[in-house]
């Protein structure tokens, strides 16, 4: 294990010591196939081939929204009843499928089999299936693995997995190089553009993403390679990468001003930029941020919020909206609350939150009826049945698909708070008022 680059401290207090409810019980989350929707459009040349039901491919149509004459970059092969009968060897069935694919997309370049519940419910051996195609395919064609179930994971799990499985094939960077950063999490194509030209324009040369947009420019890793995380939820990611001497730097993650600042700031002091450049180039960022983030404090500071725990998000996205939106935390929950890579977040709450780890949702349920808080962070399971009892909530999966990493999406980011909010204001005006 490599040791972690030491940063300066931001806050002596926060709630890192604080006392976590740890709750082992029903689960109200999507699985790890929804990943698929944002991943197999960051990897252009990557296709996503689900083995699993029928379930399943409804769950991935659904949620991407393709249309029937598209030509998506994600399919499921069914296992039926043939299959779970034992009657049919689904590793030739599984072959046929990916000949058929191959054949007809020419364009695929790495192909991840994304292993599913009812896969492993028959015990289907998707590593060595995937180890036997690529033997067959490659070096056209790399033929990847990884488990998408929702068995025992939160849906944002299956990004990690993904990336994780990538990483014993990022090449090798010579230690006789300079130093470089890797920014590893899946962003928005216009995020990481953004945070490319900020890098640049504060002197930060040798900077990739992980992953890239196209499976054929991979990042070479070595022990001078120091990475930065982007998104929370990639604790398998960054096992591996340090597996491999990447060096992790420790920051909050790059949500508000506040947050995005300290992510900069990590990565600048490492490579030996001056705080005063930073400043110089961070500035009018920070203001202009600042300044489309005013309008959206009226209506969001001193409103209770309530964090169903879901993407893993929930608590740099907590510590945004009581810092920088002014909003009051009742309890934040979280699916699985990682300490060395919330290190930094953790030290920026109030140490009168309550954190969860982990879910029983009828407990849960209950503790937010007796909070009665203005708004809840929830899954769309738990949204309508809320809405119904008098509840202002936020779908949690809209986080994970919006741009709201980032200076320039700071707005955009509180607005998605605030917009709940207003809508709850106008339902309960009367005619009168709203015709006024």
């Amino acid at each position: 294990m490599n040791a972690v680059i030491p940063i300066q401290q931001l806050e002596p207090t926060g709630c890192s010591t604080s006392p976590i409810i740890k709750e082992r019980g029903q689960r109200e989350v999507f699985c790890g196939l929804t990943g698929i929707i944002w991943m197999h459009r960051k990897i252009q040349d990557a296709f996503f081939l689900v083995v699993g039901s029928r379930t399943c491919a409804h769950l991935i149509q659904s949620a991407a929204g393709v249309m029937i004459f598209a030509e998506p970059r994600f399919a499921t092969a069914i296992i039926d009843e043939r299959d779970l009968a034992g009657l049919a060897d689904a590793n030739e069935e599984l072959d046929k499928v990916v000949n058929r694919l191959l054949s007809r997309r020419p364009d695929i370049k790495l192909l991840f089999l994304v292993g599913s519940c009812p896969s492993e419910v028959i015990k289907l051996d998707l590593s060595r299936a995937a180890q036997r195609l690529d033997k067959q395919f490659g070096p056209t064609v790399r033929i990847l693995n990884y488990s998408g179930s929702g068995i025992e994971t939160t849906f944002t799990q299956g990004e990690d997995a993904c990336l994780a499985a990538l990483v014993p094939n990022l090449p090798v960077r010579p230690t006789t190089f300079a130093n470089d950063l890797l920014i590893v999490g899946c962003l928005p194509d216009i995020v990481e553009d953004q945070f490319a030209r900020l890098f640049n324009e504060l002197g930060i040369e040798n900077v990739r993403f992980f992953p890239p947009r196209k499976s054929t420019d991979l990042p070479a890793i070595g022990p001078n390679t120091r990475y930065l995380l982007a998104q929370p939820f990639l604790a398998e990611t960054a096992r591996a990468l340090e597996q491999r001497g990447a060096q992790y730097l420790a920051a909050p993650f790059p949500f508000g001003v506040e947050g995005t600042t300290a992510w900069f700031e990590v990565a600048a002091q490492v490579f030996g930029i001056s705080q005063e450049e930073v400043d110089r180039v961070l500035k009018p960022k920070q203001d202009r941020a600042r300044l489309a983030l005013a309008p959206l404090l009226e209506t969001l500071s001193g409103k209770k919020i309530f964090f169903f725990p879901d993407s893993q998000l929930e608590i740099p996205l907590a510590r945004f909206l009581n810092r920088e939106c002014k909003m009051l935390l009742t309890e934040v929950g979280t699916p699985y609350l990682h300490k060395q890579h919330l290190a930094k977040e953790l030290e920026l709450l109030p140490n009168s939150v309550q954190l969860s780890e982990g879910q029983d949702v009828e407990k849960q349920l209950d503790r937010v009826r007796n909070i009665a808080p203005d708004i809840v962070v929830c899954g769309l399971g738990l949204a309508n049945p809320l809405e119904s009892e008098g509840l202002t909530t936020k779908w949690a999966i809209e986080l994970v698909f919006s741009p709201i990493h980032g200076f320039d999406q700071v707005a955009d980011l509180a607005e998605l708070f605030a917009r709940p909010l207003r809508r709850r204001k106008k339902l309960q005006l009367n005619p009168e008022e709203l015709c006024n």
